[in-house]
């Protein structure tokens, strides 16, 4: 995507999204945590099924804590890996009692040496729950990067950093959720939208897709 293509880009997203959110159900920064590290491997809808009985319980390290890992364990059993991610969680609320007071850091390193939280994770949590300027790139932003050509990149890190450094700074607090939306709706793996996708235009791949 050449450079002047970048802001009428995302210009075009924000004007149809002002306000993009995550599609995550979530109440506080610790249930945003708890939701993301539920996520991997898992779709928003099955982990939101999940945690609208979980999160009434146990809204808090604490609370989650005394609830039990068998206990925890049964209530996300719908979601995949579910025996792992209890664990983790149930692991990450011990260090967050800890470590840090029962609350959850806003610090990258902190985050990462909680289990189950890797750099996808803490870049969630740090752009949705404290205003961060990070970008967590996950399959459906890595494949908008790529496939726009606006940050091509081998592996999610080189994504995340050439993401980083093209991005305008204005529109750098909302990226993550406008690619992670256009990924999941319209610029899908298989069977793209072209025909409806409102940025095309600036889209190396539809400018030089052959034609049909």
């Amino acid at each position: 995507m050449k450079p002047e293509s970048i802001e009428p880009f995302f210009a075009t997203l924000k004007a149809a999204n002002p306000q993009p959110a995550s599609e995550l159900e979530y109440t506080n920064v610790f249930e945003l945590l708890a939701a993301v590290l539920l996520s991997a491997q898992a779709t928003d809808a099955g982990v939101n099924k999940a945690t609208r009985r979980l999160f009434p319980r146990a809204n808090s390290p604490q609370k989650m804590l005394a609830l039990g890992l068998p206990a925890l364990t049964e209530a996300i059993r719908t979601i995949g890996l579910y025996r792992n991610k209890a664990k983790n969680l149930h692991e990450t609320c011990r260090l967050l009692i800890e470590r840090h007071g029962g609350e959850v850091p806003r610090d990258r390193a902190a985050l990462e040496a909680l289990p189950g939280v890797g750099r996808k994770t803490a870049n969630v949590v740090l752009n949705v729950a404290f205003g961060e300027p990070t970008l967590a790139v996950d399959t459906h932003v890595f494949r908008v990067a790529n496939r726009t050509g606006l940050a091509p990149g081998r592996n999610p890190l080189e994504v995340e950093q050439r993401l980083l450094a093209r991005v305008p700074a204005a529109y750098l607090a909302d990226a993550h959720h406008w690619l992670i939306l256009h990924g999941r709706y319209v610029c899908t793996a298989r069977s793209p939208r072209c025909g409806d996708c409102a940025v095309a235009r600036w889209c190396d791949w539809f400018r030089t897709r052959p034609a049909v």
